[in-house]
């Protein structure tokens, strides 16, 4: 007589429900704030904690007076002061009416769920990317998956993005450069010194997190050589900070939309100067060129370059208590907010599109810093719809 075995019964009865071989869903209980610190590898996960502010700074979290809808942070328990025992949550555009805590500041002390992508916020254990946001038990739990084949894993679209851009979409010439303008002045604006920090993320060398990649060089660098010795990496303001005689001050001084690592060197090769083609060969930057006049990146990032000067002259209108930016065609424009030449950083952008690098670049800005984009990144046709 054969034996009676309760696990082969098991197995049947869940291969007869189509589930064993194949995938068996489990619903999952949400992580607590503190699992969610420790797991900080870029899975999808639902995070459930109090609301305890709002991030503004790695190591600032206000309870009141929230100046935007962008994040929120959460905690174990709703007296938590301390900044390293919470979880700062992007809160994308769809979210923000519902979530934000300038519009609801009585989330405050609520337990919520939120679900999203475990990574840095802030430069601080996070929670990005958010698809999900409820008040504690009034949803069921994201479900996890076993199974017993391989499986791969793709990320979500990006529409978070796209209804970035709502506003924006289907207009053309001065009314789209108003509407983008709208769409990205509202940011999150760092120090001068926040900036060394800033940097130090957003041009991180991909093969090696230790370095940054310096922007006319291409050389990779150490992270912890920032400073002003010869060889050293500096803070490079791609729209000359003397065009509009903006210095370093919080504003388009510290927009890290156009400021990145160089070599101090070069930094002092490339100066004022607008941007054209032609000139010498400069020193420590194969594929730079200087005259009197002007300067021209390598190729690999003249597209860069283009894209970050088309930013600047659409963010700062001069609508915000900052000076009125705008290109134009002229390679001689010293002190005035004008930047050139046009006709060439247009050939420059259709040249070298964005490439991975600058997407992500762009990417780490709008979750962990500034939390604004660069339109010409996500949208390179807008470049031909403004200045044809």
């Amino acid at each position: 007589m054969a034996r009676w075995n309760p696990l082969a019964l098991v197995i049947g009865l869940l291969a007869a429900a189509g589930l064993y071989g194949s995938t068996a869903a489990v619903a999952a209980a949400p992580l607590t704030v503190a699992q969610a610190i420790s797991q900080q590898n870029g899975s999808s996960a639902t995070v459930r904690g109090y609301v305890v502010g709002q991030p503004t700074a790695t190591t600032t979290v206000l309870r009141s007076n929230y100046p935007n809808d962008y994040a929120l942070a959460l905690a174990d328990s709703a007296s938590t002061t301390s900044t390293s025992s919470m979880v700062y949550v992007q809160i994308p555009s769809a979210f923000r009416a519902q979530w934000g805590m300038k519009t609801n500041p009585s989330l405050l002390g609520k337990q919520i769920d939120v679900t999203g992508k475990l990574g840095a916020y802030f430069s601080h254990a996070g929670l990005t990317s958010s698809t999900a946001f409820a008040f504690a038990g009034s949803t069921t739990p994201p479900t996890t998956t076993t199974t017993t084949t391989a499986t791969t894993t793709t990320a979500p679209p990006n529409s978070a993005c796209e209804s970035y851009y709502t506003a924006a979409c289907g207009k053309s010439g001065a009314t789209l450069k108003s509407a983008l303008n709208g769409i990205i002045r509202n940011q999150t604006k760092l120090s001068y010194d926040q900036v060394w920090n800033a940097l130090k993320a957003t041009d991180q060398d991909p093969n090696n997190s230790n370095n940054v990649i310096l922007l006319y060089s291409g050389r990779s660098q150490a992270k912890s050589t920032n400073g002003g010795g010869a060889d050293d990496w500096n803070r490079e303001h791609v729209w000359a900070k003397s065009h509009g005689d903006f210095g370093t001050s919080t504003g388009p001084g510290t927009d890290i939309h156009h400021l990145r690592p160089t070599d101090v060197s070069v930094n002092s090769a490339r100066g004022n100067l607008d941007f054209d083609n032609g000139g010498s060969p400069v020193a420590e930057a194969p594929g730079n060129y200087a005259d009197g006049d002007s300067f021209e990146p390598r190729d690999a990032v003249k597209g860069d370059v283009a894209r970050m000067i088309f930013y600047m002259a659409v963010r700062y209108e001069g609508n915000d208590g900052y000076v009125n930016l705008e290109i134009n065609n002229s390679v001689s424009n010293g002190s005035a907010p004008y930047m050139g030449k046009l006709s060439v950083l247009k050939q420059w952008h259709q040249q070298d599109p964005p490439d991975a690098f600058e997407k992500r670049r762009n990417q780490v800005i709008f979750d962990s810093y500034q939390h604004n984009r660069n339109p010409f990144i996500d949208h390179p046709e807008w470049v031909a719809a403004i200045w044809p």
